[in-house]
């Protein structure tokens, strides 16, 4: 049994579609720097929710 899932979110500045993997135990009200895969500006990411019912919060970096 995977202990990833992959997550959609929309990228804060290019708007984009981006997908993310993240770890049902480790990821969750984790906040994480990551890079959008489009138009590679770095986001903030917390993941929030339960094993079940995953959301991505995401937010320019320096919003």
């Amino acid at each position: 049994m995977s202990l990833t899932r992959t997550l959609l979110f929309h990228c804060p500045y290019c708007m984009e579609p981006n997908e993310v993997e993240v770890d049902e135990l480790n990821d969750i009200d984790v906040m994480q720097i990551i890079d959008c895969q489009v138009c590679c500006q770095p986001i903030e990411m917390t993941i929030t929710g339960d094993r079940d019912h995953m959301t991505a919060q995401v937010k320019q970096e320096n919003e």
